[in-house]
C-alpha cells in the first residue's frame, strides 16, 4: 500500500492504494465521491471523466498514484460554492441534456473542458469532442443544445 495525497474539488484528501488502484476507484470508494461514474473499465463511455490538472481525462485510464499531487476537479467540484448547480449543469437541467443521468456527469465534465478552448462551438465541434462520451439514452441532440446553452451563458 502506498499513501496518495491530491488536492479534490479544492480540498486536500489522502488515502493509502495499492499500486493497481484507479484514479476512479479512489474517488469513488476512498473518498466517497460517486459523482464520478464507472460503465465500461475500457476507456470507451467517458463517464468517469474528470480533470487532472486542469485536463479531462478518463479516470478508469489513470492510476491513482499518478495523480499524487495533482489538482482533481470531479462533477461534485463543479457545483456552485453554495452548492446550488454550475452553469454547464444547470444548462443541462434546463435543455433536457440528460434522461437516465448515467452519462451526465462524464458529459458535463467534457462539455467544461470544450468551453474552456472553444467559447462558442459549433455542433458539429461539440458532436466531434464528444465522441468518447456514449449516451444510451438519447439521441445527443438535447446534450448538444445544453452544451451550447452553457456556452452562451458563459460568454455572457
Amino acid at each position: 500500500m502506498t499513501s496518495v495525497t491530491m488536492t479534490v474539488n479544492g480540498k486536500k484528501m489522502s488515502g493509502e492504494v495499492e499500486g493497481r488502484t484507479l484514479l476512479v476507484q479512489f474517488l469513488r470508494e476512498a473518498q466517497g465521491l460517486t459523482g464520478t461514474h464507472v460503465g465500461c473499465d475500457t476507456s470507451q463511455c467517458g463517464a468517469c471523466v474528470v480533470h487532472v490538472d486542469g485536463v479531462a481525462v478518463k479516470s478508469c485510464t489513470m492510476l491513482a498514484q499518478e495523480a499524487a499531487g495533482a489538482e482533481v476537479t470531479t462533477i461534485e467540484g463543479m457545483a456552485n460554492p453554495d452548492g446550488s448547480l454550475g452553469v454547464i449543469q444547470q444548462a443541462f437541467q434546463d435543455h433536457h441534456g440528460l434522461q437516465c443521468g448515467f452519462c451526465t456527469p462524464g458529459m458535463v465534465m467534457s462539455a467544461a473542458d470544450l468551453l474552456k478552448t472553444n467559447a462558442d462551438p459549433s455542433e458539429t465541434e461539440i458532436r466531434e469532442y464528444l465522441e468518447g462520451n456514449i449516451c444510451r439514452c438519447t439521441g445527443y441532440h438535447n446534450i448538444v443544445k445544453s452544451i451550447q446553452a452553457a456556452a452562451a451563458t458563459l460568454r455572457g
